[in-house]
């Protein structure tokens, strides 16, 4: 595994990986955003030829980020699946059962459309909104109905959604965008897991801390 990197709040220790995802060393929880499984059929289904190794080499790195770090439980805040039921997650189905055991929590996103009963038969427990344990708070979206939920004395937010990246530039005019984890003062966002989406720009602020994933390599950035 490459390298994670430690990052610490509120007394608790995130462990960065260059694997898009963060383990929570105190719960033993691998935390993952955006997964979009189904997303390479789902554009086969419309006639445009993703090839499944996408999907699968997704799986793989799930599969790998969980051993590495020992996890004890998986928490996905949410888009865990792209769209409709088709045979990729009939794949994930199948893949799940390989980990009986394993507690799986999912806070419901804009693409997790399936119905309640898909979730619970693949062993998931669902939270609509959002997931708060101790001083943290799981939510797709970072503030969807109430901007000012994000507040000095509130808990500080984890959130994907917007697949933040990071533009790097170099000599002259060339530039370079990259997918990265977002940490600030009362909240994080979490780069999509699954390789086969786009980025927005995020534009750090000074104290707020950025790492591009570059090459399969973490790269700290801090205004």
């Amino acid at each position: 595994m490459n390298n994670p990197l430690p990052y610490i709040i509120n007394d608790q220790t995130f462990w960065v990986s260059p694997e898009r995802c963060l383990y929570w060393e105190e719960q033993r929880t691998l935390i993952v955003s955006d997964l979009h499984l189904g997303k390479s059929g789902h554009f086969r289904k419309e006639g445009i030829a993703v090839p499944q190794s996408v999907y699968k080499a997704d799986l793989q790195r799930l599969i790998a980020q969980l051993y590495d770090f020992k996890a004890e439980k998986l928490l996905i805040v949410g888009d865990m699946t792209h769209s409709r039921s088709n045979k990729e997650l009939e794949l994930f189905l199948k893949w799940r059962n390989d980990f009986p055991g394993l507690p799986f929590e999912l806070v419901r996103g804009n693409h997790d459309i399936l119905e309640d009963q898909w979730y619970r038969d693949a062993g998931i427990t669902l939270h609509e909104k959002q997931l708060q344990i101790g001083s943290f708070l799981f939510r797709h979206e970072k503030d969807p109905e109430h901007v000012n939920d994000v507040t000095e004395n509130g808990p500080y937010i984890f959130s994907g959604h917007v697949h933040p990246g990071i533009r790097l530039r170099g000599q002259g005019k060339q530039s370079l965008r990259f997918p990265c984890f977002y940490f600030g003062a009362l909240h994080a966002i979490l780069p999509a897991f699954s390789r086969f989406t786009g980025t927005y720009l995020v534009e750090p602020k000074k104290g707020e801390v950025v790492y591009a994933l570059v090459e399969n390599e973490l790269m700290r950035m801090q205004p």
